[in-house]
């Protein structure tokens, strides 16, 4: 057998080895999943999100027309400008004594919110104590109780306290009914706070109430920030309570102003859209100067009870 024989005889002998699964196979690669918003066409989003602005902005429009629009005019352009209806609103119908009736309420309902809550949601988040999860359902239901239900109890604590026609009655009765939903939303900000940044202050020779302001509450501003303004807000806003507590028109606020400018059988509509313009755009301003502050805050505060 020549050397060229035998060497085929031991190639067609010898068995190839079987190559391992996929050392050489092209592996596929994953199908890459695009957002959802790829795939729908921009029509779809511009056009219901152009008919909500829409619906938005025309009432602020018409406000603001009716406010700027000289009386007796007709054109949907408020050209030329006039100041007639504030300088009406604001000297004439005494909206500067209301502004400033607002704003008292609005700003010490707020305060007092935010401290008795602070007080209330550490407590909650910090400590157990057995009737605990019956206070926070108690807190809960309250918010199901209207105001109206409760103006008759309240009328007469505040006529034994001689506080009716005071501004005094408006924002204890504000604050009470503000305080169950900011404490269980303050309670929710601080239980996102490590318990060891306090311990460490403790550690440190800090007591508990140190410990709580120089710790805790700096992180708090957002959510602080979050729930003052609405509750500043809803004090500003609110009409029920300064109607039924409040009977001298120096003691008025602006909700129950605007409601003197309609009358039985006509309404100055120059005078009402003025006045809208001034109850709004307090609320607009501090809105504006807050709104990063909302969302970082009503986040920190969404966790478990």
């Amino acid at each position: 057998m020549t050397v060229k024989e035998a060497r085929s005889t031991d190639l067609a002998g010898t068995t190839a080895p079987a190559s391992a699964p996929g050392r050489h196979r092209a592996v596929p690669a994953p199908p890459q999943k695009g957002r959802a918003w790829d795939d729908v066409p921009r029509w779809q989003i511009y056009v219901p999100l152009g008919v909500y602005l829409l619906f938005t902005l025309v009432p602020f429009y018409w406000m603001l027309l009716f406010a700027f629009r000289p009386a007796g005019s007709t054109s949907l352009v408020p050209w030329p400008l006039t100041l007639e209806h504030f300088d009406k609103v604001w000297n004439e119908r005494a909206f500067a004594t209301f502004f400033q009736n607002s704003l008292l309420v609005g700003v010490a309902s707020m305060l007092m919110t935010t401290v008795v809550a602070l007080a209330g949601g550490y407590a909650l988040a910090r400590f157990n104590f057995r009737v605990k999860q019956g206070f926070m359902l108690a807190l809960l239901c309250s918010q199901f109780i209207p105001g109206a239900l409760m103006l008759v109890p309240l009328f007469e604590i505040f006529a034994n306290l001689r506080m009716i026609n005071s501004l005094g009655s408006v924002i204890i009765a504000e604050t009470v009914f503000q305080l169950p939903l900011t404490m269980i939303l303050i309670s929710g900000f601080i239980k996102n706070v490590p318990m060891s940044l306090e311990e460490a202050a403790w550690v440190d020779g800090c007591g508990r109430f140190r410990a709580f302001c120089a710790v805790v509450l700096p992180l708090l501003r957002p959510g602080l920030i979050a729930v003052g303004s609405f509750a500043f807000v809803h004090s500003w806003n609110h009409f029920l309570f300064a109607l039924m507590f409040l009977s001298d028109q120096g003691k008025q606020t602006i909700p129950v102003g605007l409601a003197t400018l309609m009358g039985a059988d006509s309404v100055d509509l120059g005078a009402l859209a003025a006045g809208g313009v001034v109850a709004a755009l307090p609320v607009v301003i501090v809105f504006a100067f807050i709104q990063k502050w909302l969302v970082t805050g009503f986040s920190a505060g969404a966790v478990k009870g």
